[in-house]
């Protein structure tokens, strides 16, 4: 049995700008299966994408608060004219400059039209063959901690742990990494960013949210109510969503 990561999820008050926003980000389309805005590779939709990880955008009542997501996104460039540009790009489309505390980095710092951070990183080789989102990138208080549970939910590989950081990536060696890496602030409110992870076709979601609850996750009710997918938090807190495998 295993699970793998098949999207990030945003919560946002307005989801179709939000989900457009982040389709002319990365390049690819939005899409409308239902209530939410999906979006994935241009060519009409495939879910999962066997390589990469969508981005499912969720329309919430609820406003985001001031607190800086404890989960946000990387993107990749590959030269610095096409980080400046992507950046220009990104400003024009909404994204707005923001400070996190990151001082003079060569990376930088923006947050999407409801404020969201994300980065647009400078070009580094480790991310030439993610695709557009370089890494899913999470903040943790333990980063060791977090390779033991997430190396034991996912199929996927661990390449490095230390005191700072945790790294995981596919075991195909595609698509975007997903990062761990040491904060001194902990999680006081509930995230608008999260993964969601599928199980493989004839795998039985009960006995992996078990497993996962083996493993330390607990549950968490967030009124979701009566829905195919399982709510649950990681050791630190971190939202996440087992869905019904198809």
């Amino acid at each position: 049995m295993a699970l793998r990561p098949v999207m990030v999820n945003i919560k946002a008050l307005d989801g179709r700008a939000v989900g457009r926003f982040w389709a002319e980000a990365l390049g690819w389309s939005a899409y409308h299966p239902g209530a939410t805005t999906y979006v994935g590779p241009a060519g009409g939709l495939a879910w999962p994408d066997p390589v990469f990880l969508g981005v499912d955008v969720v329309p919430v009542p609820e406003a985001r608060t001031a607190t800086k997501n404890r989960v946000h996104l990387d993107l990749a460039t590959t030269s610095p004219a096409h980080q400046a540009e992507l950046v220009a790009r990104l400003r024009a489309l909404g994204a707005t400059p923001a400070d996190v505390g990151q001082g003079d980095v060569p990376w930088t710092v923006l947050a999407d039209p409801e404020g969201n951070e994300f980065c647009v990183l400078e070009p580094r080789e480790v991310y030439r063959d993610t695709g557009p989102i370089a890494a899913v990138v999470v903040d943790c208080t333990d980063p060791r901690a977090m390779a033991r549970f997430w190396d034991g939910a996912l199929d996927w590989t661990l390449h490095e742990v230390t005191d700072d950081q945790a790294v995981l990536r596919s075991a195909k060696g595609t698509g975007p990494y997903l990062e761990f890496l040491r904060t001194p602030d902990v999680k006081t409110v509930p995230d608008r960013v999260h993964l969601d992870l599928l199980p493989y076709p004839g795998d039985d979601r009960a006995a992996e949210v078990a497993r996962l609850r083996a493993l330390g996750a607990t549950d968490l009710d967030l009124g979701q109510g009566e829905v195919p997918w399982t709510c649950l938090a990681d050791p630190e807190g971190h939202e996440f969503c087992v869905l019904a495998p198809s």
